[in-house]
């Protein structure tokens, strides 16, 4: 494992840091776009995020159709401008899907390509037994360290018990979960099973709740194990929401780890933060419609930005959905202060280069 994950980038892993999920970028004919593709890198780089996550569902998972063959070269084109542009402790997250055989493959690709670990998503296992599903991520574990991924069922994840997870967080390769159950009793089955592992200090984790972004990351979980009390936090976040205003995600996350180390009370802005990410969130994410529009709305602040000429995904019937173009208008206009369209504007031309 250290030969993929070198100390510095387990450090960071640990401390916490900024993961956006990485868009694709296509042209108006559904084919990719190298050099927009490029730029996203480039900006979540200078954005200061510590990480990147490529081939998630975020980046479609259409990119693994055999009619587009799109995964090795997506997850190829982030690697060269990490190579050439990112800090040494840079995190390289490949997304791993599908069923025993085409996770290992992935897990593979990913590991030869440069990446440090694979979000493993389980979607694919739906009716699989908990021996199954362990079966499964530990033989991607056996190739790639792991990021588990609890993915909502509104988006195709598997409901799983407190049982799986208590049993995922003794396996030996995982080192992170990224957290993406939208429902607290979900959450807290995760991390009590951590709390109650001896692992606890070993594996990391990173929000995915769109909804609850902060208070996740401001939030001391303790659990009382045997005849001690043990705390879990979330150290950072690997989001989709994270993919737009990447500037001010870094800025955040600073302040909610500095305002959790403090161990004072929460300062009430950081309280109504919450709600305003959520906001925005509800607009980029569009649960108003079962979350049809979620990609879409994060490409529609990307063409704003003019980082993307438009919205398109691989799938025509993935756009934006009735009014959601207002509400991103709307949060536009409530929330300046979460925007980084400045920051953007000043480097734009050099990212696109």
């Amino acid at each position: 494992m250290h030969e993929v994950m070198p100390r510095s980038v387990r450090n960071a892993l640990r401390r916490g840091v900024v993961i956006p999920a990485h868009p694709l970028a296509v042209t108006e004919e559904r084919r990719l776009d190298e050099r927009r593709q490029r730029a996203l890198s480039r900006y979540y780089i200078a954005a200061g995020a510590g990480g990147l996550a490529v081939g998630v569902h975020t980046t479609q998972f259409e990119i693994r159709d055999p009619a587009y063959g799109l995964y090795e070269p997506v997850l190829g084109l982030a690697a060269e401008v990490m190579n050439r542009e990112a800090p040494p402790d840079f995190i390289r997250i490949a997304g791993i899907c599908g069923r025993t055989a085409q996770a290992t493959g992935e897990a593979g690709t990913a590991r030869s390509l440069g990446y440090h670990a694979g979000l493993l998503s389980l979607t694919a296992m739906k009716g699989a037994t908990d021996d199954a599903l362990i079966a499964h991520c530990r033989a991607v574990a056996d190739i790639i360290p792991v990021m588990g991924f609890y993915l909502q069922p509104a988006v195709g994840g598997l409901l799983l018990s407190y049982g799986f997870w208590r049993r995922f967080v003794e396996l030996e390769g995982v080192v992170a979960i990224k957290i993406a159950a939208f429902n607290r009793y979900h959450t807290l089955d995760v991390i009590r099973a951590l709390a109650e592992s001896d692992r606890h200090d070993d594996i990391t984790l990173y929000t995915g709740n769109d909804d609850n972004i902060v208070m996740d990351l401001l939030t001391e979980h303790a659990f009382q194990c045997g005849d001690s009390r043990r705390s879990v936090r979330f150290k950072g976040g690997l989001l989709g929401h994270w993919a737009v205003w990447t500037r001010g995600a870094v800025a955040l996350l600073q302040e909610c780890q500095g305002a959790s180390s403090a161990c004072e009370p929460v300062a009430q802005h950081l309280l109504t933060r919450s709600i305003e990410v959520t906001d925005c969130n509800a607009a980029f994410f569009d649960p108003a419609h079962g979350f049809a529009g979620c990609i879409p709305g994060i490409h529609e602040v990307l063409r704003r930005q003019g980082l993307l000429e438009g919205t398109w995904c691989l799938n025509p019937d993935e756009k934006l959905s009735p009014g959601q173009y207002d509400e991103i208008s709307r949060v536009y206009q409530a929330y300046p202060h979460l925007n980084d369209d400045r920051f953007v504007a000043e480097h734009r031309d050099e990212w696109l280069r």
